[in-house]
């Protein structure tokens, strides 16, 4: 692997050397500590957001680069295939329902849940609105720096009146501000709750407007508490960008009456029990009649 500690700059694809380069990061500012040189860092394929010192960053070579990446997207593509099996016998088993078991050709149409997706990271929200576009998700997103969304998610709940709510971005466990009990020992599991706190005050009821709160690390057990449906990270690990987009598509295809068991909705993300969790929630889909492909004037 080619490194080199010069010309770390704003985008550099960067790792850890204190951490053997484990996971990928972009250099997203650079600052001054202490009179030390700083990079704040945003994790390529995981939702995490790091300090680190020049002395301990490498610049990654991009054949490095690639090899990395292609493992994530065989992995990507491994999950969206699953997934795409799981929603087609969703379907196929709506379809057998609302036509009594296929002994009535009834024409009928699908309603499937509308998402409202506030991200930290516009290079993430782009990622994922690709992803819910190519499952058939309808979905609005917003860009908003994770300090901000608690004072702006009242208004975007009122204009675009979701289904389900993402409030997600980048965050982070620091042992050096305290225990992992301690809220204030993460980067922005303390907004990201104060958003759901906020949300809930808007819209009380848990199958109303279904939430996923969280990134990598965050304070999972809080942000449950203040009424999210499903959140990160139980035991603290990272979790890949794209995992809320599963959650919560597995949500919008799910009918109103039935109940989401909390392993099947893991059960396709990248990440799984380990960085994901949740309550059992209704889904959302609805599904109507007659279906009018067009309307003669």
């Amino acid at each position: 692997m080619e490194l080199t500690t010069v010309n770390i700059q704003i985008n550099s694809i960067v790792g850890r050397i204190s951490h053997q380069c484990d996971v990928l990061f972009r250099v997203i500012d650079l600052k001054e500590s202490d009179g030390q040189k700083v990079a704040v860092l945003y994790g390529e394929d995981y939702r995490l957001i790091a300090d680190a010192a020049f002395d301990d960053l490498v610049v990654i070579d991009p054949y490095e680069q690639l090899k990395i990446s292609k493992e994530f997207r065989s992995l990507e593509e491994q999950s969206y295939e699953l997934f795409q099996q799981d929603i087609e016998l969703l379907m196929q088993r709506q379809e057998y329902t609302s036509t009594s078991g296929y002994h009535h050709d009834f024409s009928y149409f699908q309603v499937p849940g509308r998402v409202l997706h506030i991200d930290g990271d516009p290079a993430y929200l782009q990622k994922c609105l690709s992803l819910y576009e190519k499952i058939g998700v309808p979905v609005y997103g917003v860009h908003c720096n994770e300090k901000e969304m608690h004072l702006r998610i009242g208004d975007l709940i009122e204009k675009y009146r979701p289904d389900i709510l993402v409030i997600t971005g980048h965050d982070a466990y620091s042992k050096s501000k305290g225990k992992k009990s301690d809220i204030n020992a993460y980067r922005h599991s303390k907004y990201f709750a104060k958003t759901v706190r906020e949300a809930r005050r808007r819209v009380p009821h848990l199958d109303q407007l279904v939430i996923f709160a969280g990134a990598c690390q965050s304070h999972f057990e809080s942000l449950i508490h203040a009424g999210a449906n499903f959140a990160s990270s139980p035991l603290r690990v990272n979790i890949h960008a794209l995992d809320p987009v599963y959650i919560v598509a597995k949500i919008s295809f799910t009918p109103f009456m039935e109940r989401i068991n909390v392993l099947d909705v893991l059960r396709n993300t990248l990440t799984g029990e380990k960085g994901l969790g949740g309550i059992e929630t209704k889904g959302v889909l609805r599904t109507g009649m007659p279906f009018k492909p067009t309307i003669d004037e």
